[in-house]
C-alpha cells in the first residue's frame, strides 16, 4: 500500500531520455517530486503520480543553461525576458548586467536581481568588471571600484566577475584591473573573459590572472590555442563557423564547450529562438547534436557550479525540456523548471511573477522605478550635427571607422574631406558618427563612417556599448537631428529616420529603463525591435546583427578603432587618437 510520500507529482511517460553524458537516447519514464527528479525508470514501472505527462514521440532533455549573456540586449526587463526564454527551453542563465550598471551603478544591478528573482527561471549574476569599459577614455553613468565589486560579489545569486573586457589593461598589468581581478579571486568568484584573438605571451599573461573563459570571435588557430591551454570556449552564433567546428572535432580529444547567446534582441528570440537557436546553428555548422546538447546543458551547469542540473538523472533539479523531432532540431514542446510546467508550444504556461507576486510588468519594480529619466541631454537641432574643427580651409585626411557585415570589428581607415570656414563638409561624401554624452557632462565627438551603403537617413540610440551615451549615425544633419530628438524625448531607445526629407521617424523602440530596456510586454518590444531592424536593413545597414553592429561603434575594448564621448580610441594601444591623420 502506497503512502502519500510514495506519490510523485509528475510522471513523464512514453518519451526517450537524452543523456548529456553519453549522447544516447533511451526509453524511460521520468518521475518528478517537488523541484527534483525523483526517478528515471524503465517504461511502465509502477509509480503513482498526481499528473501524467504524455511524452510519446518526444525527447526528454535537460533544461538549457546559458553561461554567458546580457538580459539588457533583449531590451526586456528580467521578468519579461524570463517568460519568453523559458518558453524556448532556457531554464538557467548567467546574466552580466554591464549595460545597465554602466548607466546607474550598483543600485541598477540590485534592481535587476530583485526584478528577476520571482520568475521560474534561475538567474545567477556576474558583477560587471568594466564600469566604465575603459577608464579614462569615456564617461559612463557610474564607476565601480574594486571595493564596490567585492561587496557586490557577496550578494545572493552573484557567482562571477563579469567578462573582463579590458584585456589590454590586464596584459599591461594596470593596477585598477588587476585589483578588480584580485578581489574577485579572493571572493572565490568565477572569472569570465573577453579577449578576441589574444594569443601567445599576451594570452598567457591574461590567463595567469585566473580568467579562464572566452566568448568572443577568434581566428580558428586562436580558438585551438585557447582550448589547448584550458580556456573554456563559449561559442556564440558568430563564432559557429564550419571551419572552427571542423578544427575542434579534429582534435585528439574534444575540449569542453559552451554554447551561449551573449546578445539577442527580443524580436530575434520571438522569431528564431534563444539558446535553442544557437544549438541549431551549431548543428548546421557541423557540431553533432549530442555534443551541442552537452554544450548547452551539462558543461555550462558545471561552469556555473550548479551541480544540481544539466542532466536527466535522479536527484537532479527537474529543469526539463521535452523536444519534438530530431535532437538537433532543439524544438521545445513542453518546458519544466523546478518541477513546474512553465511553457507549452512556445508560450508561457502561467504568468511570470515579479518578486512581489504581481503579474510581470504590472508592478513598480517591473517598470524600472528610478532607472527612468537617465537621459540628460538636450533635444538637438540640425546645427548640433555641423562638425566644426580648428583646421584651415582645404582638403584634410580624417580618420574613419569601417564596419563589416558579420561581426563588430571596426577597421581604422581614412577619408579625404574638405574644410570650409572651420566646418567639415561631410554631407554627400560620407556617413557621419556623432557621440554625445548623455549624463550631463560635456563631450561630443564626430567621425566619418565607411562600410554600409546607406541611403538618406539616420539612426540614433542610447543602447551604445558600454557607456550607453547618445550615438547617432546619419547622412544629413536634418535626419540625424530628427532621430536623436526622438530618442531624447523617449527617455532613451532607438529611432531610425529614412528618406530625403529626413524629418519623420520611420521606426522607433523606446527604452526608458536606463535607456537600454523597456517595461512593455515582450510582444510589443519585439514588434518595435523588428521595425527598427527592418528599417536599418532597408536603409542599407546590412549585417548579421544590425543592433550590435551599430551599438558597438562605441565599444572601446573591441578592435580596432572606436568612438566615445571623449575621442576616437585606438583599442589595441588604449589611447585616444586625433581625428586627422
Amino acid at each position: 500500500m502506497s503512502t502519500h510520500d510514495d506519490i510523485h507529482d509528475i510522471r513523464i511517460s512514453g518519451g526517450k531520455v537524452v543523456s548529456a553524458f553519453t549522447g544516447e537516447e533511451f526509453a524511460a519514464d521520468v518521475l518528478v517530486r517537488g523541484e527534483t527528479i525523483s526517478g528515471v525508470v524503465p517504461p511502465g514501472t509502477p509509480a503513482a503520480a498526481h499528473t501524467e505527462l504524455d511524452a510519446t514521440g518526444l525527447l526528454v532533455a535537460p533544461g538549457f543553461v546559458d553561461a554567458h549573456m546580457h538580459i539588457e540586449s533583449s531590451f526586456l526587463t528580467p521578468s519579461t525576458f524570463a517568460g519568453i526564454t523559458l518558453a524556448r527551453g532556457t531554464t538557467t542563465v548567467l546574466a552580466d548586467p554591464h549595460e545597465i550598471v554602466n548607466v546607474a551603478g550598483a543600485e541598477a544591478m540590485r534592481w535587476m536581481i530583485e526584478e528577476g528573482r520571482g520568475t521560474a527561471q534561475t538567474q545567477v549574476w556576474g558583477v560587471p568588471s568594466c564600469v566604465p569599459a575603459v577608464q579614462g577614455l569615456e564617461h559612463s553613468g557610474a564607476e565601480l571600484s574594486a571595493e564596490d565589486i567585492a561587496t557586490m560579489l557577496r550578494w545572493p545569486d552573484v557567482v562571477a566577475l563579469g567578462e573582463v573586457m579590458d584585456y589590454r589593461a590586464v596584459v599591461g598589468a594596470e593596477p585598477r584591473m588587476h585589483g578588480i581581478i584580485d578581489v574577485a579571486r579572493e571572493e572565490g568568484a568565477l572569472l569570465d573573459g573577453h579577449c578576441p584573438n589574444l594569443s601567445g605571451a599576451e594570452l598567457s599573461a591574461y590567463m595567469a590572472t585566473g580568467v579562464d573563459s572566452d566568448h568572443t570571435k577568434n581566428r580558428t588557430e586562436v580558438v585551438l590555442e585557447k582550448a589547448r591551454l584550458g580556456m573554456l570556449m563559449m561559442l556564440q552564433e558568430k563564432c559557429l563557423l564550419p571551419e572552427v567546428i571542423e578544427a575542434l572535432l579534429a582534435l585528439p580529444q574534444l575540449p569542453p564547450l559552451c554554447l551561449v547567446t551573449d546578445d539577442l534582441a527580443a524580436d530575434h528570440i520571438v522569431r528564431a529562438g534563444h539558446l535553442d537557436h544557437i544549438g541549431r546553428v551549431a548543428v548546421r555548422a557541423g557540431l553533432p547534436a549530442p555534443v551541442a546538447l552537452r554544450a548547452m546543458t551539462w558543461t555550462p551547469a558545471q561552469r556555473l557550479r550548479l551541480h544540481d542540473r544539466g542532466v536527466v538523472a535522479p536527484g537532479k533539479r527537474a529543469d526539463l525540456v521535452l523536444l519534438r523531432g530530431e535532437l538537433g532540431d532543439f524544438d521545445p514542446a513542453v518546458v519544466l523548471a523546478g518541477g513546474r510546467i512553465v511553457a507549452r508550444d512556445g508560450a508561457a504556461a502561467d504568468p511570470v511573477r515579479d518578486p512581489d507576486g504581481a503579474d510581470g510588468g504590472a508592478s513598480g519594480a517591473a517598470t524600472g522605478g528610478t532607472l527612468t529619466g537617465t537621459v540628460r541631454a538636450p533635444v538637438p537641432d540640425a546645427d548640433a550635427f555641423r562638425w566644426r574643427v580648428a583646421l584651415p580651409d582645404g582638403q584634410h585626411t580624417f580618420r574613419a571607422l569601417r564596419t563589416n557585415p558579420r561581426d563588430t570589428y571596426t577597421e581604422a581607415t581614412q577619408v579625404e574631406l574638405p574644410v570650409r570656414d572651420g566646418e567639415v563638409q561631410w554631407e554627400g561624401r560620407t556617413a557621419l558618427v556623432r557621440v554625445r554624452n548623455r549624463y550631463g557632462r560635456d563631450g561630443t565627438v564626430f567621425a566619418p563612417l565607411l562600410g554600409p551603403d546607406l541611403g538618406a537617413g539616420a539612426v540614433a540610440t542610447t543602447y551604445a556599448h558600454d557607456s550607453h551615451n547618445l550615438l547617432t549615425v546619419g547622412t544629413s544633419p536634418t535626419a540625424m537631428a530628427a532621430a536623436t530628438a526622438q530618442v531624447v524625448r523617449d527617455g532613451g531607445g532607438v529611432a531610425v529616420v529614412r528618406g530625403d526629407g529626413g524629418t519623420s521617424v520611420t521606426a522607433r523602440l523606446p527604452l526608458p529603463v536606463g535607456g537600454v530596456m523597456s517595461p512593455a510586454a515582450a510582444e510589443e518590444v519585439a514588434e518595435g525591435a523588428r521595425a527598427v531592424r527592418s528599417a536599418l536593413e532597408e536603409w542599407g545597414w546590412r549585417h548579421l546583427n544590425p543592433f550590435m553592429s551599430v551599438s558597438t561603434l562605441t565599444l572601446a575594448v573591441s578592435p580596432s578603432l572606436k568612438i566615445t564621448d571623449r575621442s576616437l580610441v585606438d583599442v589595441v594601444s588604449r589611447t585616444p587618437v586625433p581625428h586627422t591623420v
